[in-house]
């Protein structure tokens, strides 16, 4: 398929998604508790759960996190310095009692390390990190996926980083410099969608580095064009969780 054709392909799915035709027109990190989106605890709360945002289905795990915020036993958990005040078992019940952890140990032993990274460098507050980077996503990336990537454990993962960045700034007030290079996140919705879309092959899709693959292909398709790669994550996503309807 040619490169005309596949744009105006990506046009026709994003008037779908706009349309409310491609179902689901809400998405996961709509379940939460309507923070003040400027504020600290909005930020830790759309990035705390999304290092435990794989092989899971989204929808369950930000239900369960809104379960755990609104629960005063619990919401302990989204404030990293009170979580590194808390022994271990305690973390781990509050993490396990809405399943926002679903592997007891490994992921209450993420969520801790994610916690400590916060305090260490930032005194807690998230919204430090992107401020001391002047809010480039190129810069922000390179730190936590490249220089830094133990201190921060799978948000420094190619899907989930690109994620939590576009979340980020879909749910707080944070506006990017060079948001251009804010790519895809190809989790496997959006790799079959590109797939489907005839952006990658047949063999390409089954590579061990189809991920990577997906992102430079969004990349250079919207080179020169009016669309930036965070325009068409969420209806890929869509399209592809509901069955691929027809584009039309």
């Amino acid at each position: 398929m040619c490169k005309s054709e596949i744009l105006r392909n990506v046009a026709k799915l994003i008037i779908m998604y706009q349309n409310g035709e491609l179902g689901g027109e809400i998405m996961p990190e709509d379940a939460n508790p309507h923070l003040e989106k400027s504020s600290n605890e909005n930020y830790l709360y759309f990035t705390l759960p999304m290092a435990l945002n794989y092989q899971r289905n989204s929808y369950a795990l930000w239900e369960s996190a809104n379960k755990t915020y609104q629960d005063k036993e619990t919401n302990f958990v989204f404030d990293p310095k009170t979580c590194l005040e808390k022994t271990f078992e305690e973390v781990q019940y509050a993490l396990t009692k809405y399943k926002v952890a679903l592997q007891r140990q490994k992921q209450t032993e993420i969520w801790l390390s994610l916690c400590n990274t916060l305090v260490e460098l930032y005194d807690g507050d998230i919204r430090n990190l992107f401020d001391s980077f002047d809010n480039d996503v190129d810069k922000i990336r390179e730190f936590i996926q490249k220089q830094n990537k133990k201190k921060f454990p799978y948000l420094s993962g190619t899907k989930i980083c690109n994620y939590w960045l576009y979340v980020i700034y879909q749910y707080t007030d944070r506006k990017y410099k060079n948001i251009e290079n804010l790519t895809v996140a190809p989790d496997t919705h959006v790799i079959k969608a590109t797939h489907k879309l005839g952006l990658i092959t047949d063999e390409e899709l089954n590579r061990s580095d189809v991920q990577f693959i997906v992102i430079d292909r969004w990349n250079e398709l919207f080179k020169e064009t009016k669309y930036k790669p965070i325009d068409i994550h969420t209806p890929l996503w869509l399209w592809s969780r509901n069955g691929f309807r027809e584009v039309k």
